[in-house]
């Protein structure tokens, strides 16, 4: 099946080139002159990945991120920026961007980024089914009356109360919706923060978060040693709480 691109770019010759070289590559290239568009185009059509130029005159391409990363959270990102300024990349890799390039890229370059990002969307795709997260349950309430909002992010029992950021939110739910299930530490990665990174990196970005998420579960003697560690493998929840 033919992959859906969204080339976004005030340029005209900048746009009309990499829609042809994308196409002659066999994709199914959309191209649009300014950020307002390339919202609309992705909420009306599948886009699986989309180019986006960082500086355009109106909505800018960190803007255009933002929308669509709520409304189209699986397509994948490819920046454009003919300035490369740190903290154009840093703001952009915080708001879950796939790759990032410094115009003018060359085709080989554009080309490896996106077949990364189909691959990845792929893989993302396929973790996703086996999370099973079709089905998705926002309040769990624990035989104790421990209540774990997930919507609102959580946990309540009696008069304790206690927050969680939109990782622990992500992580726990995963976990939680598929009790007894073990989930590698790179499954994990990718579910919860977005990106494919190695088997030996992903403990490493794991390990704090979830030290922060059982700090917090400690408060609750029905949670407190659910999230449970499987050795050289990655992470399940216990249930029977």
């Amino acid at each position: 099946m033919k992959s859906n691109i969204l080339v976004v770019d005030d340029e005209p010759v900048a746009r009309q080139s990499l829609s042809d070289i994308l196409k002659l590559e066999g994709y199914i290239v959309s191209a649009v002159s300014n950020g307002q568009a390339a919202v609309e185009h992705v909420r009306t059509h599948a886009v699986d990945v989309m180019i986006v130029d960082l500086k355009m005159p109106g909505m800018d391409g960190l803007e255009v991120i933002q929308v669509v990363n709520q409304t189209s959270p699986e397509t994948e990102i490819i920046l454009l920026t003919a300035h490369g300024s740190i903290e154009s990349a840093m703001q952009a890799l915080r708001l879950r961007i796939h790759d990032y390039l410094l115009k003018p890229a060359s085709p080989p370059q554009i080309l490896a980024s996106i077949k990364k990002g189909l691959s990845r969307r792929t893989s993302k795709s396929r973790v996703s089914a086996v999370a099973g997260s079709e089905s998705t349950q926002d309040i769990f309430t624990l035989k104790d009356g421990t209540a774990v909002d997930l919507s609102r992010r959580q946990i309540k029992f009696k008069t304790k109360v206690e927050h969680l950021t939109p990782a622990e939110g992500r992580l726990l739910r995963i976990l939680m919706e598929n009790e007894g299930k073990v989930f590698s530490h790179r499954e994990l990665v990718l579910l919860v923060q977005g990106y494919d990174t190695s088997q030996q990196e992903a403990p490493e970005i794991l390990r704090p978060l979830v030290s922060r998420l059982r700090h917090k579960l400690e408060a609750f003697p029905s949670l407190s040693e659910k999230v449970v560690s499987v050795r050289g493998t990655g992470y399940l929840y216990e249930g029977g709480g």
